[in-house]
């Protein structure tokens, strides 16, 4: 994902995100497991669930692909930790097909639909099997994904517009039916620091959605044993309706 400027404005636009909800959800499995001290977060993005996680004293590495994304992450922290704390959390800058962690951890997550970036199964895999080296035995990988329904639900509601005196965007969706995978093409319209100048800003990021059976049957492949999926942060199984996918497996 390309965002450069748009880094500086995500956390502005995605205020309204269920962080708290994943946090949560998170900890519930935690508290069943047990023993869990250190985490990995892919796709970290600016660290709204990794800077919370290190608060709370884990040891967090956060992972994202866009060194922007993590540079605003990084600056959050710093100014936000403790000097007692500081060191509880370490930023890389890698792809998620080529994950490599300075050292095995006890839960890999990843949240806000990361893995929907993966446009194909072996790239999904190939993840898959990264995360599974990357866990001390009896580790935990907990990640969702948006669920066909909910792309397809883009492209029927689109266009999506935002409009305040120093942001604005205009988001169109297509979706492909045949795939389960819509292209977004945003423009923002960003006002410069000081200045009544407003500076245009185009990304353009593509998601694929898979039918569930196809994602636990991949973490099989991977390794991972008592896959659970449930339904939109709850423990209901999926379901037609389902717009988020939330899965659950052991090494």
């Amino acid at each position: 994902m390309a965002y450069e400027q748009f880094a500086y404005v995500y956390d502005r636009l995605m205020e309204d995100m269920p962080y708290r909800k994943w946090l949560e959800y998170a900890q519930g499995v935690w508290n069943r497991l047990g023993h869990i001290q250190t985490v990995a977060d892919l796709g970290c993005g600016t660290g709204n669930v990794a800077i919370p996680l290190g608060e709370a004293g884990y040891r967090v590495f956060g992972v994202d692909y866009s060194e922007d994304m993590l540079a605003v992450a990084n600056e959050k922290w710093m100014s936000a930790a403790s000097s007692s704390s500081k060191l509880h959390l370490q930023w890389l800058c890698q792809d998620m097909r080529e994950l490599s962690l300075p050292e095995p951890v006890d839960s890999v997550i990843s949240f806000c639909d990361s893995m929907n970036y993966l446009l194909e199964e072996d790239d999904l895999l190939q993840v898959f099997r990264r995360v599974h080296d990357s866990l001390r035995i009896g580790g935990c990988f907990l990640f969702d994904m948006h669920a066909p329904r909910q792309l397809q639900l883009y492209g029927e509601c689109q266009p999506f517009v935002y409009n305040e005196d120093d942001v604005a965007y205009i988001w169109l969706c297509e979706y492909d039916e045949e795939l389960h995978q819509v292209d977004h093409d945003l423009t923002f319209f960003i006002q410069r620091e000081g200045s009544t100048c407003f500076e245009r800003v185009e990304e353009f990021h593509t998601q694929r959605a898979y039918p569930y059976p196809v994602i636990i049957s991949l973490l099989q492949q991977a390794g991972f044993h008592d896959i659970g999926c449930s339904s939109d942060f709850t423990t209901r199984p999926p379901h037609e309706a389902t717009s988020r996918y939330f899965f659950a497996a052991l090494k």
